[in-house]
This record gives C-alpha cells, sequence and structure tokens, in this order.
C-alpha cells in the first residue's frame, strides 16, 4: 500500500542552481505540463544561502547538494550552465538514488519519433525536428533549433539561438553559445564549446575551443579541428 501511496503522491521538484539560470527555470517549469498536477517546485539546492537575496517571489534555497537527504517525493532538475559542473552534480545525486525531471516549455516543438533522454530541459519556442536524438541531461534553451537526425550526447548545453543542421552530432558535454550554428553533417566533439554566433563549417575536435565564421580554434588554446 506504500509504494502506490508513493507513486500516486505529487512529487517536490528541487532544482540545483540557485543563480541566474536558476531563476529562469523556476518559471519554466511554472509553465511546464505537470506543474500543479505532477510535481510542485519546492525549492533550491545551492551552497551559497543567500543566492536569491534581492530577488523576491523565488521558492526557499533549502539545502546543498552535498548535505541534502533525498526523500521518496523528490524530483530534481539541473540549472547550471557549466557542463562540467552540471555532471559532477547531476551524478552526486544519481548515486544517492535520485531521479531527474524532462522539462519542456508548452510553446516549444517536438517533431515525430524524437527521443529525449531523462532531465533534459527545453526552452520556449525551442523546435526539435523529427528523428532527433537527444540523451540525458542536455539543456536546449529559447529558440534553438534542431535539424533532422541530429544526435545530442548527454550533458550538452545549447544556449538561446543555436542550431545544428540535419545529422549533425554533438557528443557528450559540449556547449553551443548563444547563436552558434552546426551546419549539416558535421560534428562537435566532447567538451567542446563553440563561442557566441560561430558557425562550424568542419569538425570540430574533442575539448577545443571555437570561434567566427567559420568556427577556428582561440589563439592559445590547446586544441584544432579535426581533419
Amino acid at each position: 500500500m506504500v509504494d502506490i501511496w508513493l507513486d500516486d503522491m505529487m512529487k517536490r521538484l528541487l532544482i540545483i542552481g540557485a543563480r541566474g539560470f536558476g531563476r529562469e527555470i523556476v518559471n519554466l517549469a511554472r509553465q511546464c505540463p505537470g506543474n500543479g498536477t505532477e510535481f510542485e517546485v519546492a525549492g533550491y539546492l545551492d551552497d551559497q544561502q543567500d543566492a536569491l537575496s534581492g530577488y523576491p517571489g523565488y521558492p526557499p534555497i533549502i539545502a546543498s547538494v552535498e548535505s541534502y537527504a533525498i526523500r521518496a517525493d523528490d524530483i530534481f532538475v539541473c540549472a547550471l550552465g557549466s557542463t562540467k559542473h552540471k555532471q559532477m552534480y547531476v551524478e552526486m545525486i544519481r548515486s544517492r538514488g535520485g531521479c531527474f525531471q524532462t522539462l519542456v516549455h508548452p510553446t516549444a516543438i517536438v517533431s515525430s519519433n524524437a527521443a529525449l533522454g531523462e532531465g533534459c530541459i527545453v526552452g520556449a519556442y525551442a523546435l526539435i525536428s523529427c528523428d532527433v536524438s537527444i540523451s540525458e541531461y542536455v539543456t536546449i534553451q529559447s529558440f534553438s533549433a534542431i535539424g533532422h537526425d541530429a544526435k545530442i550526447g548527454a550533458y550538452c548545453h545549447l544556449n538561446t539561438y543555436a542550431f545544428m543542421g540535419g545529422f549533425a552530432e554533438l557528443e557528450a558535454g559540449v556547449t553551443l553559445h548563444t547563436g552558434a550554428k552546426v551546419l549539416p553533417h558535421k560534428r562537435v566533439g566532447a567538451h567542446a564549446i563553440v563561442g557566441a554566433g560561430s558557425v562550424v563549417l568542419r569538425n570540430v575536435r574533442p575539448g577545443a575551443t571555437v570561434f567566427g565564421i567559420p568556427a577556428m580554434p582561440i589563439p592559445g588554446s590547446r586544441d584544432e579541428l579535426a581533419k
């Protein structure tokens, strides 16, 4: 009987990170299907207890991720822009049995056969075309567009107005900054960073930081474009 009751119980959504992105995500969560019926926003997990000082109207910071004792009715979403830190804190929660919620804004368009993993965030007016594969804990911010058959690896972060063409691929932990574009059939290697407004015309090596049109390695960086 207890297990049945837990399945039917309203979930408590906890947002990891109470900084600027976390404030955006609480508003997104309140607009998503399921808010008020399947889950309620309970608060934040953040080690900076005064992060919301001067910002009224937000739920409380309950504890740090490290110190929080997970409850049976908890679900989580990670509102961190750093893919490295997102992976670290997601794994910390998962190692203690926590589960993550996927949030898709009601104005986003998710086409047929598109697959989203656990803990993804899809912002307002984002477009995910047909047969796209998106792994776990990926953030796709507002007005981004993902072309057909594209693939996005775990923990990637796509900022506003990012674009991926058909069959383009991001390996795990990639960051596309605002307005970055990856042309069709191009691949960006794991943990690479594509600067704001850049256009990827050639494959990018894992770990590289590239910028410009066409996107090229930033002088002094240790990586370069893939052949």
